[in-house]
């Protein structure tokens, strides 16, 4: 079949037929400055930051990412729905696997998309660019070293209740670093790990149910964690105490 040929021009190859003429669609510069999207990165949307700008956390990489949170549950629970919710296969390390039951059975669906498994016994992963992975780690205090570690596309989050004996050690090893409310003491030991100027540490002893302070070495941000109505019927309300 020979291609259409518009009335006097030249065949149009590989672009089929010529459809109805519309009015172009254009922006001066500074109205396209108005669909800028307010993100910075992909992955994870864990909240909004003081300016209510969406917050968002990269766990799928392909390199080995560490985060430890020293915080509560209910905060676990959502970065881990809503990773698996990206696409992310997640498996959780828990000693108290009654308190994750419910979000593993309701997550992706009916489909295994978050596995339980007992401290010490999660299997290798597979972790791969189309099957990221991220492991929680809710195993305590004192969480023992685990068998499966982060890798490329496989990240690893380690929940602590409070400032234990061995968070020092995690957070210096770790590329993120979560704090929710602490006591004033714990706030000035976390102050001095983490280089935080005094205010900030200060204010880590007064932060509210679902706020989080997310920080590296160079970055820190205050983030609150709003949940959706199906993930409140699912946790309950945000709290930093279980």
């Amino acid at each position: 079949m020979r291609p259409a040929r518009p009335s006097g021009g030249r065949p149009r190859i590989g672009f089929g037929l010529i459809g109805p003429r519309r009015e172009r669609h254009a922006l001066s510069l500074d109205q396209l400055e108005s669909l800028a999207l307010p993100v910075g990165d992909d992955g994870v949307m864990i909240g909004v930051d003081a300016n209510s700008r969406p917050a968002v956390l990269g766990v799928n990489r392909p390199a080995p990412y560490d985060v430890t949170l020293i915080g509560g549950l209910w905060t676990a629970q959502i970065l881990a729905l809503r990773a698996a919710a990206t696409g992310a296969r997640v498996a959780v390390e828990t000693g108290r696997t009654q308190v994750w039951a419910a979000l593993a059975q309701a997550a992706g669906g009916g489909q295994p998309c978050i596995t339980l498994h007992d401290v010490g016994r999660v299997p290798p992963q597979g972790a791969s660019a189309g099957s990221p992975v991220v492991i929680v780690r809710d195993c305590g205090m004192r969480p023992p070293r685990g068998r499966v570690v982060s890798a490329p596309w496989q990240s690893v989050v380690t929940l602590l209740p409070y400032l234990s004996p061995v968070a020092p050690r995690l957070m210096r090893k770790s590329d993120l670093v979560g704090v929710q409310r602490v006591s004033p003491d714990e706030g000035e030991q976390i102050g001095r790990i983490m280089g935080l100027p005094q205010g900030e540490a200060a204010a880590l002893t007064t932060l509210a149910d679902g706020v989080t302070l997310w920080c590296t070495e160079r970055d820190r941000q205050f983030v609150m964690t709003q949940a959706t109505d199906a993930e409140t019927g699912l946790l309950g309300a945000a709290r930093r105490m279980d």
